[in-house]
């Protein structure tokens, strides 16, 4: 069993700042890839970016340019920088363990209570 949290959200103006933290009692390299996903009220949960051994990285359109998603092995940590927030932004965020396969990521299920970031216009 993998425990994951996630901390870090916030409520903060558009164009604001935030680095949300997910941390797990599980050795993060031990995972494939890594990712962070997000959820708006009445939508799905969408990818918002993942990383593939720490090197790789991919990011939603959307985000692309404003956040940054990274790890800290000694700390057990994947965190994601997001910058210029908008209101758009705005949703709960859950980071994830898992792999790729045909270059896509898929998560095992296991997933922490979320993060929540809401942007202010």
């Amino acid at each position: 069993q993998v425990q994951l949290e996630e901390s870090g959200g916030d409520l903060v103006q558009s164009g604001g700042s935030l680095r949300l933290a997910c941390t797990s009692a599980s050795a993060m390299n031990a995972f494939y890839a890594l990712a962070w996903y997000r959820q708006a009220p009445g939508k799905q949960r969408e990818l918002v970016a993942y990383m593939v051994n720490e090197e790789n990285t991919h990011y939603e359109d959307s985000v692309k340019g404003r956040f940054t998603i990274s790890s800290d092995k000694g700390k057990n940590t994947v965190y994601l920088q997001m910058n210029n927030l908008k209101p758009q932004d705005t949703a709960d965020y859950y980071c994830s363990v898992g792999w790729t396969y045909d270059g896509n990521y898929r998560p095992y299920d296991y997933w922490g209570q979320g993060t929540r970031v809401a942007v202010s216009s």
